[in-house]
């Protein structure tokens, strides 16, 4: 009898609060904040203020794998699940936040949703791609990472204030086109991530962009 209850509390999950404490997960979940004040910024027309959100959105990213890969002790279902939830808030940070700035910033207008909706099937293919083969060779990805999404939109809004709104309009309408395409293709790109140094250029850009845009805001 006490074998059976054994096993049945063995096999019972833990509660899904219980995954909230693992820091990895809370770094996600702070991705996710970010990501958050992203599309509200976003729709608001505070534009600054979205780049702000969307690259911390990548820095909690990296930091959450980061930090998984030197943790000790964690289960094979902690591991699972953090996969699953980073998986889930990768599509909001970099295929939900981009379709919502590039739809803001066109004033919503119909012509840009053909666009966003592509980043959004883009960003959906990408990743179920990746959840079934990983990745080639166990070092690259197939197509362009969903993350560079947000590096390179929060880069080219740095330009912004040298186009008129409707030239800008055309711009980051080709641009997310762009991105939407590289993210399916099948160019091989390295995991910057998994590289030290490139976690440094990652947190040196962060607090740049974090500076410049806040200055923009002031």
């Amino acid at each position: 009898m006490s074998t059976e209850n054994s096993a049945l509390q063995e096999a019972r999950p833990n509660s899904i609060l219980s995954y909230v404490w693992d820091l990895p997960n809370i770094c996600s979940l702070a991705g996710l904040a970010c990501t958050t004040l992203a599309i509200y910024f976003s729709i608001l027309g505070v534009y600054s203020a979205a780049m702000i959100g969307m690259i911390w959105a990548v820095a909690f990213d990296w930091a959450d794998g980061l930090i998984a890969r030197r943790m000790k002790g964690r289960t094979g279902e902690d591991q699972i699940f953090g996969g699953q939830l980073d998986v889930l808030i990768d599509i909001v940070s970099y295929g939900v936040t981009p379709a919502i700035l590039l739809l803001s910033y066109g004033k919503f207008d119909p012509l840009f949703l053909p666009v966003a909706l592509l980043m959004l099937v883009a960003s959906a293919l990408r990743l179920s791609y990746f959840s079934t083969f990983g990745l080639a060779g166990g070092s690259k990805y197939i197509g362009l990472a969903l993350d560079n999404n947000n590096i390179f939109l929060v880069f080219i809004f740095l330009f912004e204030g040298f186009f008129s709104h409707g030239n800008f309009s055309v711009i980051l309408y080709a641009s997310c086109l762009s991105l939407a395409a590289l993210n399916v293709s099948q160019i091989k790109t390295p995991k910057l991530s998994g590289n030290p140094v490139n976690v440094l250029i990652l947190a040196v850009y962060t607090l740049g962009m974090t500076a410049i845009y806040g200055w923009k805001l002031l």
